[in-house]
């Protein structure tokens, strides 16, 4: 390859992966050709891409973006994984079809710059999603404030309760004394 082709073939890897700096890298060359497209196309209806990369050039860019310690899971057929709402979402569902299809071997990936090894991703996959945490942190935001207000409505709820029963008692005192 020439220089000015491999330059070409660079740049247009940069552009494809943008401003991700979180990858998936999988070995997905023994996958029969409809499994691996089918795969695919799951896979594009959650945002999710996969791109079969040379490794040399791989490592290049990736070394650029300041990503290399993902390069030492370039060894061998190499395809690299990205994309979906975050990290997480995307090592969950690699994880899981990589269970569903026998061939399809996670090697390792990248998140934030650091570098995960297959234990690690799998580990990532049962972390709970971005969306679960913030849920959590609002939860905790919200709850000494929603203790609060129970504590600050008890006293009044009681003293409703009270006067409700009392009112009850001189309505029924009457029909009682008849």
């Amino acid at each position: 390859m020439s220089k000015r082709i491999k330059g070409m073939v660079i740049d247009e890897l940069r552009q494809r992966l943008g401003k991700t700096r979180d990858f998936l890298v999988v070995d997905a060359s023994a996958l029969e050709g409809t499994v691996a497209n089918n795969l695919r196309v799951k896979l594009l209806k959650q945002d999710i891409r996969m791109l079969g990369v040379k490794n040399t050039l791989a490592s290049k860019v990736l070394t650029d973006l300041g990503l290399g310690e993902v390069s030492k899971y370039l060894a061998g057929p190499t395809t690299l994984v990205f994309g979906g709402p975050d990290v997480v979402a995307l090592s969950k569902e690699i994880t899981k079809r990589a269970k569903d299809i026998d061939k399809l071997k996670i090697k390792g990936g990248v998140v934030e710059g650091r570098g995960l090894d297959t234990a690690g991703v799998d580990a990532l996959s049962k972390s709970p999603s971005r969306e679960e945490l913030l849920s959590k942190i609002a939860g905790q935001i919200l709850a000494p404030g929603a203790n609060l207000a129970a504590l600050l409505g008890a006293p009044g709820a009681r003293l409703a309760g009270l006067v409700k029963s009392v009112s009850e008692r001189e309505e029924s005192a009457p029909a009682e004394a008849s």
